[in-house]
């Protein structure tokens, strides 16, 4: 009796420890990875073009979320970037797009004048995650260890450089293409550490950086900079020694600027996705010398895909076309003054797929802003190509289908979203002054924008795959539990489960 008793304790106290270890496993390094503008049909159409080694060995041996969908719109490359880090939307982060008004005034997502350019002598480096509200993997990371853990976020642009790091990181670096070298701001650090004056003294010597000039995102050269830098950092701040979790976040930038310039086919795209797999091959191997292949957690997403060029889906006897929203904006204020007698514009702007009111002109004019709503609700459902026109504050009466509704309600923040939201046919997407004839664009509801890649890879990650519907918000979640760590403080998703190990 006295020896089953010894063994039952035994037993009970190898069962605790094991908990314990459990809770406070964590794996070296973390690693996440953003594709700007990869469609998640991308993993297929390239798949027997690419070697061993890259995204095949992450598609082989991870675990795929075949069904992850983006859940709010618009669908634009900040929003994604945050969205995917925070584990929530912008109704909660923030972060409503590429640029948006605060309090009337226009604002781009990370522009920050109170800080100065680290790096080179432009203003290239006047960003940081101010205007951020939640917090990040790596702030939970950092929180979690007394801030002895290093969170690095590198990119071609800086919106997918900071926002991902969060608002505690140690470093986030992007590129001053005006100059061609990284450079960060004052809000992090005021001179370059070493590793990267180096990464910077390489890039001088470069000429077919200096070929390429300020047009750097247009050529793969960009991503192959990105991953320099990247495994620059990975060395010089030693991560994954540093005696806790270390988190790096590196965004490949080149993909969304040669598909805004040529669109979802044709040698440029095909060519920038095999360069990029070489680039994920060299920062795997990389990885792999630096913490070995079984200590390293790593995801590999999107921050939205992108449409089929509109000519070329014609072309095809399929349905797309231009939506001339800068044309539908004249006719809109036409359209109020001859309604309600406005003598002066009431919209401020029309931004990917959202009206901006012009409050103070409207309460000038002495006009009742439901009326001027209502007013431009009824020009936009009846203009070609849209499908909703509907008031932000009102979206739960409207008559949205559930899934827009609550994507239209997921990516509204009430002083930061605008006013109204519109939604437009299938493949018709914004065309202005800036879009390429031959090139595509993004920020609608349908799966060409929300339908993204998610790979998960590395330390206690099974292989596998999965259809079941996940979302953008809910990769957040799934690795802090992995680390058992505290989600972000404005965390909406939910883990997933099913990549773990048994």
């Amino acid at each position: 009796m006295k020896k089953l008793l010894l063994i039952i304790c035994v037993l009970a106290t190898s069962l605790t420890a094991q908990a314990q270890n459990d809770f406070t496993e964590r794996p070296k390094l973390v690693v996440g990875i953003v594709v700007d503008q990869m469609r998640w049909d991308y993993l297929g159409r390239y798949y027997d073009q690419l070697p061993e080694g890259g995204l095949k060995r992450l598609i082989k041996q991870g675990y795929s979320c075949n069904n992850c969908l983006i859940n709010y719109v618009p669908t634009v490359t900040a929003i994604g970037h945050t969205s995917i880090y925070t584990g929530t939307t912008p109704a909660y982060h923030g972060i409503c797009g590429n640029s948006f008004y605060v309090d009337g005034r226009h604002v781009g997502c990370v522009a920050d004048s109170t800080v100065k350019t680290v790096g080179s002598t432009t203003s290239k480096g006047q960003s940081s995650p101010y205007l951020l509200h939640a917090t990040t993997i790596g702030d939970q990371l950092r929180l979690h260890t007394d801030f002895r853990s290093k969170v690095i976020g590198v990119s071609f642009k800086d919106r997918a450089a900071i926002l991902p790091a969060g608002r505690g990181a140690n470093a986030a670096y992007w590129m001053d293409n005006k100059t061609g070298c990284f450079v960060t701001s004052t809000y992090y650090m005021q001179e370059l550490p070493d590793y990267v004056k180096k990464v910077n003294a390489q890039m001088a010597k470069n000429e077919e950086l200096k070929n390429a000039g300020e047009d750097i995102a247009l050529y793969p050269l960009c991503g192959h900079l990105i991953t320099d830098m990247a495994i620059a950092a990975l060395k010089g701040e030693n991560m994954g020694h540093n005696g806790t979790t270390d988190m790096l976040c590196v965004s490949y930038s080149e993909t969304d600027a040669i598909g805004h310039k040529w669109g979802t086919r044709g040698e440029h795209t095909d060519e920038a996705y095999l360069e990029l797999d070489k680039d994920i091959r060299r920062l795997l191997t990389a990885l792999d010398a630096q913490v070995g292949h079984e200590n390293y957690l790593l995801f590999l997403t999107a921050d939205h895909g992108g449409a089929h060029n509109w000519e070329f889906m014609q072309n095809h006897k399929l349905a797309g076309g231009k939506w001339l929203y800068q044309d539908l904006q004249k006719e809109a204020e036409a359209y109020v003054a001859k309604k309600l007698r406005a003598t002066k514009a009431v919209i401020a702007d029309i931004t990917v797929y959202r009206v901006y009111l012009n409050h103070q002109s409207i309460a000038d004019q002495n006009l009742e802003l439901d009326a001027v709503k209502q007013c431009l609700i009824e020009f936009f459902s009846k203009a070609p190509n849209v499908i909703h026109a509907v008031d932000y504050q009102k979206v739960r009466t409207s008559s949205l289908p559930e899934r827009l509704m609550n994507m239209a309600l997921m990516g509204y923040h009430p002083r930061r979203s605008g006013d109204l939201l519109i939604i437009t046919e299938p493949n018709y997407y914004e065309y202005g002054e800036w879009s390429s004839p031959v090139g595509t664009t993004h920020g609608e509801w349908n799966p060409h924008d929300a339908h993204i890649p998610l790979l998960f890879y590395g330390w206690h990650i099974k292989h596998g795959e999965s259809s079941r519907e996940v979302h953008i918000n809910d990769i957040a979640p799934t690795v802090c539990q992995m680390m058992h760590i505290q989600q972000p403080n404005a965390c909406s998703g939910e883990a997933i489960q099913e990549v773990f190990e048994d």
